[in-house]
């Protein structure tokens, strides 16, 4: 069919930026990971979010230390593929991300406890160029709390309630992502533009707490937000995990929330594995194919594989 262009809103790729070169190269078609940047031009991708997650650090306090690290990473590696990478900061950068040559990327931080309670980190990561932030990963953090909690913990907490505002204030897009319930509902009521859920799936057809239920889905459409559905095994079926059932996301959400609200989140190198049939980010034609398969029409998969998430990056990214 019809080439399509992707966004992907999430992956962990820069983890793999710390390997030796022998290893692992992101210059070079690579045995290991889901991406690198041959493989990136051959998939269809013309953005990708590229995440900086520190939740491995063992004291909580190290992870601003992790996240910084993790963005010196991602500048060594681009210095190495400066002219096949773009680093979309605005709208202009979003604009030559669309229609240029380059392979884009947009930076994201997974997990608030990066800001250590002070809002002058989040300006400070504003200026090294990163424009997306999860609020959480699955623990409770300064701002809110994660899915991992259970049932347990409040919703945004007052300093995350300021670092929502600031971060619509400047042009920084709302990851919810990993959030509990009570911090969802309460994000949706403050933020003054739309936000994302860059890596979930339905709750309705694989019952998993990173998974958005059905009033989830309506209130995120409601405030014109959109999920970037994952590959992420775990979240789309407890048993056979594979493209058929990955499909079935994809139709309940449009079922759900509407077409205008459903996206790509593959979460690829933040999961060991992907679902059957997507194993690394050169398969993602297949992801195009099955779509069609299932009915979706040309303008409903464009809007799937990129419309969607470009239309919000519009409303929340800076002109300049």
């Amino acid at each position: 069919m019809e080439f399509v262009r992707i966004i992907d809103g999430h992956c962990d790729t820069v983890s793999l930026f710390y390997m030796p070169e022998k290893d692992y190269d992101f210059n070079k078609k690579n045995n290991i990971g889901h991406i690198d940047l041959p493989r990136l031009r051959s998939s269809g991708v013309k953005l990708q979010f590229f995440a900086f997650c520190s939740e491995s650090v063992p004291s909580r306090s190290g992870t601003l230390h992790k996240c910084l690290q993790l963005v010196d990473a991602y500048y060594r590696t681009k210095e190495r593929c400066q002219s096949d990478l773009l680093t979309v900061y605005n709208l202009a950068d979003l604009d030559e991300a669309m229609h240029g040559a380059k392979t884009a990327t947009l930076l994201s931080v997974e997990g608030g406890e990066t800001l250590e309670g002070d809002l002058a980190i989040l300006r400070i990561l504003w200026r090294l160029g990163v424009r997306a932030l999860g609020l959480t990963w699955n623990l409770r953090n300064q701002l809110a709390t994660g899915v991992g909690e259970g049932t347990k913990g409040e919703g945004l907490t007052s300093f995350g309630r300021k670092v929502v505002r600031e971060m619509n204030k400047m042009g920084m897009l709302v990851d919810l992502a990993h959030i509990n319930e009570k911090g969802f509902y309460d994000t949706l009521d403050i933020s003054t533009v739309p936000v994302v859920v860059s890596h979930a799936n339905a709750r309705a057809i694989c019952d998993h707490p990173r998974n958005l239920s059905d009033d989830q889905l309506k209130k995120l459409a409601e405030h014109d937000g959109v999920i970037g559905l994952s590959f992420c095994p775990q979240f789309v079926c407890h048993k056979k995990a594979d493209m058929e059932r990955l499909l079935d996301h994809f139709v309940h959400v449009a079922e759900v929330a509407g077409i205008d609200h459903l996206g790509i989140g593959s979460d690829f190198d933040g999961i060991k594995q992907a679902v059957e049939g997507l194993e690394d980010v050169s398969c993602l034609p297949r992801l195009i194919e099955g779509l069609y398969s299932r009915g979706f029409s040309l303008g409903e998969i464009n809007k799937i594989s990129s419309a969607n998430f470009l239309r919000v990056l519009k409303q929340v990214l800076p002109a300049i």
